[in-house]
């Protein structure tokens, strides 16, 4: 469905490029989960893809041709979903449904069943008269939904749909993009929450100043890196002479009865647990790898604060 080839991108005043000589690949029918930190480019690069900002020539392709020379048609089977509140808060939803199946140009022999069909994904028929000010917070993500599913796109990118929401909403939510992937649509997936993204996405990149990090499925990810973190529970606390011993292994760091290595080669893995034996150390517990997304998205991104 997408794909990019060395992409870079720079803002009229920018001093740096915002997209960095990114190559990516989205298949047709993925849930493609998007990740990165404030700042790292995913804002960028799905304005880029939705047609909202300009793409350097031959650089990304939607289904095969030039978005330059489809843009237009593009933005006819395409649709975001944005983090900010995007609709009238005076009108109905109903009200702004009708609107902006204007907007998009629906034939009006077609907006009924298409409002219907947008009303029945997100659940939201027992509403549809009330205005939009009034709804939870959790109905307004619903109608940002709605009015995203109006132009039945094939190609839907969804930028932190659930964000402040309670559970009973969120799971409506990932229950309802699970049933939009598995009818055709592609779908583009940004969220902050890592267990999201490991539940709902069949692939997944990571992104971080402009550049992409990883790309894989989630097991791919976890398990493909050289480079691991490694914790080791010990059977007793450390003597003296023991701590003497491991603290010239580069990286280690001692708490009590548990060491940390935050990048650990499976190499020195292997050495280090020969060291332990060597000392008399013996392990009760090992955990070596990325256990989940969060952990391994701290590793490649750093734990700097953004913001």
């Amino acid at each position: 469905m997408i794909q990019i080839d060395g992409l870079s991108f720079r803002y009229p005043r920018g001093n740096n490029d915002a997209i960095s000589n990114l190559s990516l690949r989205v298949r047709h029918g993925s849930l493609f989960g998007l990740l990165g930190p404030n700042g790292s480019g995913k804002t960028t690069l799905i304005s880029i893809l939705i047609g909202l900002l300009p793409s350097p020539p031959g650089r990304v392709q939607i289904e095969g041709i030039s978005l330059q020379a489809r843009r237009p048609e593009t933005r006819s089977f395409s649709a975001l979903v944005p983090q900010d509140y995007a609709f009238y808060p005076r009108l109905s939803i109903a009200e702004n449904l009708a609107f902006f199946a204007g907007v998009l140009a629906i034939p009006a022999a077609e907006t009924g069943v298409r409002i219907q069909e947008a009303l029945s994904v997100s659940g939201l028929e027992p509403h549809h008269g009330t205005r939009a000010e009034r709804l939870s917070g959790g109905l307004k993500r619903r109608l940002n939904l709605a009015i995203g599913l109006l132009n039945r796109p094939r190609l839907l990118f969804l930028d932190e749909p659930t964000v402040g929401i309670d559970p009973q909403s969120r799971h409506f939510i990932l229950k309802a993009i699970r049933r939009i992937n598995s009818q055709g649509t592609t779908v583009v997936y940004t969220s902050h929450n890592m267990e999201e993204v490991e539940s709902l996405c069949d692939e997944i990149g990571v992104l971080d100043n402009g550049r992409l990090l990883v790309q894989g499925t989630l097991e791919q990810l976890l398990g493909g890196s050289e480079s691991k973190q490694l914790v080791v529970g010990l059977a007793s606390t450390l003597t003296a002479e023991q701590c003497k011993a491991l603290a010239a292994w580069p990286g280690l760091e001692v708490a009590g009865s548990e060491l940390r290595v935050a990048q650990c080669s499976a190499a020195d893995f292997q050495h280090l647990m020969a060291l332990l034996a060597t000392h008399g150390l013996k392990p009760s517990r090992v955990k070596y790898g990325y256990g989940n997304l969060e952990q391994l998205f701290l590793h490649l991104t750093g734990h700097r604060l953004r913001d």
